[in-house]
């Protein structure tokens, strides 16, 4: 008579084991989400700053040619779409919501509380009637940004006596 017992070894995981990789994935999940849409914020927040900084430059230069060629004077929005006129390509696409156009606004107060709509990419007052002339661009998103010092990427180019 054989009196050696023979065991079968299965190969495989515990429930233990399974449950206790699984929460730790679930750990290292939680820390790494937050960070991953942390840092896409990040870069829509860079990329908004970085456009509006183009644009702005762009407005600059083109009142400043026009204080020297005759009176100063802030670009209208027909001529800031125009490619050539204030900005040598399209104007960049709000990263907040892809759009590229341009919505006048006529009131002061609105362009003073920056109201966003969400309707175009970006807004634009201007007073050339004003002394000295006036203009203010802006993001047009109800989107907020991790821009520290500002709210929803509102810049303001000049905002001399609205």
């Amino acid at each position: 008579m054989n009196n050696s017992v023979t065991y079968k070894h299965h190969k495989g995981f515990t429930l233990i084991e399974l449950i206790a990789v699984i929460v730790v994935l679930a750990i290292l999940s939680a820390v790494a989400v937050p960070k991953y849409f942390d840092y896409a914020d990040q870069a829509k927040t860079a990329a908004l700053q970085g456009s509006l900084g183009g644009i702005r430059s762009a407005i600059s230069s083109y009142y400043a040619d026009q204080s020297i060629t005759g009176k100063a004077k802030y670009p209208t929005r027909r001529e800031l779409d125009k490619v050539g006129t204030v900005m040598q390509q399209e104007l960049p696409k709000n990263p907040y919501n892809n759009k590229n156009t341009v919505k006048k606004i006529t009131d002061p107060a609105s362009a003073r509380a920056r109201k966003a709509d969400g309707s175009t990419g970006w807004a634009y007052f201007f007073d050339n009637k004003s002394t000295p002339p006036v203009a203010i661009f802006w993001a047009n998103s109800t989107d907020k940004t991790t821009a520290t010092g500002g709210r929803s990427g509102n810049t303001i180019l000049r905002a001399n006596k609205l």
